[in-house]
């Protein structure tokens, strides 16, 4: 009663499986999530090579204020120094990521095959068939068959069934955090990209003969360094903030295009060899 059950229940699973290769819904939302993540991959490296050539530019900017003889000599752009390689690895990252979702969407097409996917349909209509009529169901021929059946639908459903689970994935627990940060490192390449207009004192005649003027002069030289440090000390914080949103957008595409692929071919791998040993 135990082994009508098993196959009962084998016959059920096998015949879903059937229906999954030759409907193609999984397929389609395969590809159209490898399509999303590629999409905010590609959009994401734009900023980070937007970001990265502002960085470089600001990197030589000088600001020098000087005046009735008293010279102040302000680089901003050295408190970029830190960050810009580190935003240049991540967008190696990014782009790494983005060709891994290439390669999964690829595999969807050749998997999706037509004549693979019937393939594994008549393995798979074949190894019920087998299980059914014949009771030597531990002989080598059947063995091979079962092992060969699901080896194939192996091949055939895990590129597309881990695009789908790693969506869910992405959208439940990485979203937030990719959204968030995306959004920190648009600002950030607007505020640097505004560096050297927001920074640049307007020019002062610190020739004139009057000390009243020469007095002006100082004045509101003063105050323009005050205000150009006030900037520096909010760059600074700046430059920090775009460290972690970095870091953060490394985390989230990392996992999803890199560890998780991986382990879910892991999990798909233990779990067939297991359905095998039954």
């Amino acid at each position: 009663m135990k082994t009508l059950y098993k196959k009962i229940i084998i016959t059920i699973i096998l015949l879903l499986c059937i229906f999954l290769v030759q409907m193609g819904w999984l397929d389609d939302q395969g590809k159209n999530y490898t399509e999303q993540g590629l999409k905010r991959a590609l959009v994401t490296y734009a900023v980070a090579r937007g970001l990265n050539g502002v960085i470089s530019v600001a990197q030589g900017t000088e600001i020098a204020v000087q005046p009735v003889g008293v010279g102040l000599t302000f680089t901003p752009g050295q408190i970029l120094d830190p960050v810009n390689d580190l935003i240049e690895r991540f967008s190696t990252v990014v782009l790494v990521s983005g060709a891994s979702l290439g390669v999964q969407r690829m595999l969807i097409e050749i998997t999706a095959w037509i004549w693979f996917s019937i393939l594994c349909s008549l393995m798979l209509l074949v190894s019920v068939f087998t299980m059914w009529k014949f009771r030597s169901e531990h002989s080598d021929s059947s063995r091979f068959l079962y092992k060969t059946t699901a080896v194939l639908l192996l091949v055939r459903l895990a590129v597309p069934l881990i695009a789908v689970v790693n969506e869910g994935v992405y959208l439940v627990f990485l979203q937030p955090q990719y959204e968030e940060s995306s959004k920190q490192l648009e600002m950030t390449t607007k505020n640097v990209d505004q560096l050297e207009q927001n920074t640049k004192p307007p020019q002062l005649n610190a020739n004139s003969d009057s000390v009243v003027e020469k007095m002006q002069a100082l004045y509101n030289s003063a105050a323009d360094a005050m205000d150009i440090q006030q900037q520096l000390a909010s760059l600074k914080q700046t430059v920090s903030d775009v460290s972690q949103h970095a870091l953060n957008l490394m985390v989230v595409f990392v996992l999803q295009t890199i560890l998780l692929p991986i382990l879910f071919i892991f999990i798909i791998y233990k779990s067939v060899i297991r359905l095998l040993s039954i």
